[in-house]
């Protein structure tokens, strides 16, 4: 496994980390605890070191999930939770929510502090300067040792150059992706301030694993898809495999696109098995060409970038 530093953190980070939203989730039809701690035992045993979780993903479990797993080696990773969105199913931003839910993450992850504490996909007044109590807050809780670093998690390049300018976030995770590429734009400004880059749905929530066809359908939480969005999904992908050097796969080739960006920390696939988790980290043997980085460049520029696929 390589590693980056996490910006400005002082952290390192594995490229390929582990996003942890399906573990023990029912909305992604995952129910076993057993199975979902062999998900996080097959990342250790990859050299995998950062796992991204958040208190909504499976009403807690997740946090549970990782805290069991991982207590024992608590010193050996860098872990990344949430605030916003509880494991009650609401939302709650204010700042006076903001302690007592990263205690609670705490306590579900057995451990002291947090390395990286995301404000996830916030209403746009908490990041664009008009409302920056609840970053105070986070600024408290970080000179307390209860976090090493906050940011946000975002989707679009817009959002990211507010964060950037009003905020003292040091990492930000994004979605981007072959299929998602709107802020690449602003990477270089990130890493430039000393921001660390997270990078999520790096696989287009399972498309650019190569699995799905245009007849696929869904009956997880991808089942919001509806057949034309499908459709499109399916001949991009075909597209996008049609750019790739004999032999490599649409799943390895997605990652390594992403890790082909400088300015990227970590990209964080998830995963429903132990195989799939090792697929994702045996991506990290493989290398794209800079002639193949800018021919997926280009699809996106060609085909998507005037006409954003929904998520």
């Amino acid at each position: 496994m390589n590693f980056r530093p996490l910006g400005c953190t002082g952290l390192r980070v594995s490229e390929i980390g582990l996003g942890a939203w399906q573990l023990g989730n029912p909305v992604w039809q995952m129910n076993d605890t057993a199975e979902a701690i062999r998900i996080v035992e097959t990342a250790l045993d990859h050299g995998c070191n950062f796992f991204d979780t958040a208190p909504g993903y499976g009403a807690g479990r997740s946090e549970e999930i990782l805290g069991r797993a991982l207590e024992s080696r608590r010193d050996e990773v860098v872990l990344c939770s949430k605030f916003g969105h509880t494991a009650e199913g609401g939302s709650d931003f204010s700042r006076a929510a903001v302690r007592p839910s990263i205690e609670a993450s705490l306590h579900r992850l057995r451990t002291d502090r947090l390395d990286v504490c995301l404000l996830h996909n916030p209403p746009r007044v908490l990041f664009d300067g008009t409302a920056p109590e609840v970053c105070a807050e986070l600024e408290a809780l970080k000179s307390e040792g209860k976090l090493r670093a906050y940011g946000v998690s975002l989707d679009w390049r817009e959002e990211l150059d507010l964060v950037l300018e009003h905020t003292g976030s040091t990492a930000i995770e994004m979605l981007f992706n072959a299929f998602h590429q709107d802020p690449l734009a602003s990477f270089a400004r990130a890493r430039a301030k000393g921001v660390g880059l997270i990078v999520k749905v790096p696989l287009d929530s399972g498309w650019l694993s190569g699995r799905y066809r245009a007849d696929s359908r869904f009956d997880d939480i991808r089942g919001r898809w509806t057949p034309d969005v499908i459709a499109r999904r399916a001949g991009l992908v075909e597209k996008f495999a049609a750019l790739l050097p004999p032999g490599t796969s649409v799943h390895h080739a997605a990652l390594r696109y992403i890790l082909a960006q400088p300015e990227v920390s970590t990209v964080i696939p998830g995963a429903k098995s132990p195989a799939q988790a090792a697929g994702n980290f045996a991506a990290g043997l493989d290398v794209l060409s800079p002639e193949t980085v800018q021919a997926i460049h280009a699809l996106w520029q060609r085909e998507i970038a005037s006409d954003p696929l929904p998520w």
